[in-house]
C-alpha cells in the first residue's frame, strides 16, 4: 500500500473520519438518531464526524449528537462545523443525563484510565457508576460501549492473543474497573433487554498519539526504547471508528463482546529499528524483553465489523513522517509498557 502520508491535521482528520463500507451499511440498517457520550476524547470527534458522513452516504437523515464536558471550546466549534450537534454535560450528574434527548442509538465512550491509581474512587465512579446511570436512562436504546483489552491477563507471546471467549484476568485496579463497566452493562442488558455490544479496544493509533507515536518520538529524540513489553497490537483509528459504528448493527442480548484490535502483533524492537531507518536515527533500547504481553486476537471482530484499511507498513511510514516533521502531538502517551496495571 503506497498511500501518501497526511501532511496537515485537516488531512489527517479527513482520513480518520472516512467511513468504511461496513459502517455505511450499518448506519443504513439502523433507524433514528445517534448520541455519542464522551465525544470529546481522543477518538470521539472523528468517530462523530464519520457517523455523520456514513449516514449521508447511506442516504439517511440523522442527528448525530455528542456530549462532553467540552473544556476545549474550539473542539465543540469544530464538531458543529462538521454537522455534529453538541451538548455540554457530566455523566456523573444525574440531571445532565436525564436532560439528554431520547435516541435509539448510543455509543458510550467515556471512561477514566490515567490517574486511576491516584484517584481510584473517581475511576470506579466513571467506569462503573456512570454506565449504570446511562443504562437506566437509555433502556429503550441500543448501546455500543467501549471496553479495553486490559480486562484480559498478560498472555504468552506465542499464545495467539486473547479471544473473546477467554477468561478475563484484570491486572490492577484500573482493569478491575473496566471489567466492572462490562459487568454493569451486561447486568442492565440482561435485566432490561438492552441490545448491547462491548468493544475491547487494544490500541487505537493515529499520527498524534498511540503506541507507534510513543516509539517514534523516543527514536527521534534519541531516547531509549523500553522493550520489557515486547509485543503489542495497534489498529488505525479510522478502522476502530468504523468498527464501532458497524457494531451498532450487531448489538445483542446478552451483550455481545468483540475485540477491536489490529490483525498482527508487532515487536517493539522491530518497530523501533524501522523508525530508526525511516528517520535516520540511531536506536537505543532499555530493559529485557518479557515473556508476556497484552495481546488481543482481532480475527472475530474483523469478520463481523470489517477488515482494516491501512496496513502496518503504511502506518509506520506515516508516523515517521509526521514525527520527523514536528506534526501536532496530543501529549498523551499510552504507557503501553506498564505491566503492573497502575495508570
Amino acid at each position: 500500500m503506497n498511500r501518501d502520508a497526511p501532511q496537515t491535521v485537516e488531512a489527517l482528520e479527513e482520513l480518520l473520519s472516512l467511513p468504511s463500507p461496513k459502517a455505511v451499511e450499518a448506519l443504513a440498517a439502523i433507524q433514528g438518531d445517534l448520541l455519542i457520550l464522551g465525544v470529546g476524547g481522543k477518538m470521539g470527534p472523528t468517530l462523530a464526524r464519520m457517523a455523520k458522513r456514513a449516514s449521508e452516504q447511506a442516504g439517511v437523515a440523522r442527528r448525530v449528537i455528542g456530549m462532553s464536558r467540552f473544556s476545549d471550546a474550539a473542539l465543540r466549534e469544530r464538531l458543529e462545523r462538521w454537522g455534529v450537534e453538541t451538548i455540554v454535560g457530566d455523566l456523573l450528574d444525574e440531571a445532565s443525563i436525564e436532560a439528554l434527548p431520547d435516541v435509539p442509538n448510543v455509543v458510550f465512550m467515556s471512561g477514566m484510565k490515567f490517574g486511576a491509581s491516584r484517584n481510584p474512587a473517581m475511576a470506579w465512579a466513571m467506569n462503573c457508576y456512570a454506565p449504570a446511570l446511562v443504562c437506566r436512562r437509555f433502556r429503550q436504546s441500543r448501546i455500543v460501549a467501549f471496553s479495553s483489552g486490559n480486562v484480559y491477563p498478560l498472555v504468552p507471546l506465542d499464545s495467539g492473543g486473547s479471544k473473546e471467549t477467554d477468561e478475563v484476568g484484570p491486572v490492577g485496579e484500573y482493569a478491575m474497573t473496566v471489567l466492572g463497566r462490562e459487568r454493569t452493562l451486561q447486568y442492565f442488558s440482561d435485566r432490561d433487554q438492552i441490545p448491547t455490544a462491548l468493544l475491547r479496544l487494544n490500541y487505537a493509533t493515529e499520527m498524534r498519539y498511540g503506541v507507534l507515536v510513543d516509539i517514534a518520538q523516543a527514536v527521534f529524540q534519541e531516547q531509549s526504547v523500553e522493550v520489557s513489553t515486547p509485543l503489542f497490537n495497534v489498529i488505525w483509528q479510522a478502522d476502530a471508528n468504523a468498527m464501532t459504528l458497524s457494531a451498532l448493527a450487531h448489538t445483542a442480548v446478552p451483550a455481545r463482546i468483540v475485540n477491536v484490535a489490529g490483525p498482527e502483533f508487532l515487536r517493539v524492537r522491530d518497530v523501533a529499528e524501522q523508525f530508526g531507518r525511516l528517520m535516520g536515527k540511531r536506536v537505543r533500547f532499555a530493559g529485557q524483553e518479557g515473556s508476556t504481553a497484552y495481546l488481543n486476537d482481532g480475527t472475530a471482530g474483523h469478520r463481523l465489523l470489517g477488515e482494516i484499511s491501512v496496513d502496518t507498513e503504511t502506518l509506520l511510514r506515516w508516523t515517521a513522517d509526521w514525527v520527523r516533521r514536528g506534526g501536532e502531538c496530543l501529549g498523551k502517551p499510552t504507557h503501553f509498557q506498564v505491566r503492573s496495571g497502575k495508570f
